[in-house]
């Protein structure tokens, strides 16, 4: 089953996740978030079954440039707007597998998650 990875192309993290579906010949399709951005409805399923927080990247420097005023009394609503208005705020990578939906990049999760 093709896999959906959503992400940044020049993220490292999104480079490792890349290099694994490869190297354990999952095929994929990339989605950049740079060129083609995100559909709301796509992202509020991602928050609705992650948590805003889990989707929401706040170790990134987008986010910690935005003013403390955006970053502070953050709920889903705003996060989503604030990653509708940047996308590079969305965690990198996300992955949609069928019914399986990640953040971020751990090996062992993709291999107990991911099918090849």
């Amino acid at each position: 089953m093709t896999a959906l990875l959503y992400g940044i192309p020049n993220c490292d993290t999104v480079k490792k996740a890349r290099a694994w579906l490869e190297a354990h010949g999952v095929p994929y399709t990339f989605h950049d978030y740079k060129k083609a951005g995100i559909d709301e409805t796509l992202l509020r399923d991602w928050t609705a079954r992650l948590g805003w927080e889990a989707v929401l990247n706040r170790a990134g420097t987008t986010f910690r440039k935005l003013p403390e005023a955006d970053r502070v009394a953050l709920d889903e609503n705003k996060a989503v707007a604030l990653m509708l208005a940047q996308p590079s705020m969305i965690k990198r990578p996300i992955i949609v597998q069928g019914d399986v939906l990640l953040a971020g990049f751990k090996p062992d999760t993709y291999l107990d998650k991911i099918t090849t």
